[in-house]
């Protein structure tokens, strides 16, 4: 039987990343994300379907996306669905979908705190790329912004 599990999504922290290790030293990094969906009900109205969806990361970028992301702050992210299981004191089965990253994407621009990819804001304030230093961001595969001469408009 064939199947594909890949999620990509883009939105909001929902609160601030936290930073753990296992007891071989890999950093895991785990957060809340909320993407919104907006429409136009039957009666007219307009709204709007938040989603909420834990996430985890291991390794180096684990590291940066502690560093580099607050609450609030625009991410986007690529991975896959997995589903965690336990049982409860009560005995009663839990079960929680949770988003296993394997890349991830500085949305947004300066001002805001993002990096240059989607929203490019060449302002005096330097982007969290431009402090992250190109060296070290190509050494963790952290996506480098455009050159100001590669931008299509």
């Amino acid at each position: 039987m064939a199947s594909y599990n890949k999620v990509i999504m883009m939105g909001n922290l929902t609160r601030d990343p936290e930073l753990s290790y296992l007891p071989s030293q890999t950093a895991v990094v785990e957060f809340g994300l909320a993407t919104s969906h907006k429409y136009r009900g039957a009666d007219g109205q307009d709204k709007e379907d938040t989603c909420f969806i834990d996430c985890r990361m291991y390794g180096k970028r684990a590291e940066i996306i502690q560093k580099y992301f607050a609450k609030g702050k625009p991410i986007m992210i690529e991975g896959r669905l997995t589903l965690d299981r336990w049982d409860g004191p009560d005995g009663k089965k839990n079960y929680k979908h949770r988003v296993f990253i394997d890349n991830f994407t500085f949305v947004g621009n300066a001002s805001d705190g993002g990096g240059r990819s989607g929203g490019y804001n060449a302002g005096p304030r330097q982007s969290s790329m431009d402090q992250m230093g190109s060296s070290e961001a190509e050494s963790y595969n952290v996506p480098q912004p455009p050159a100001d001469d590669e931008i299509p408009f």
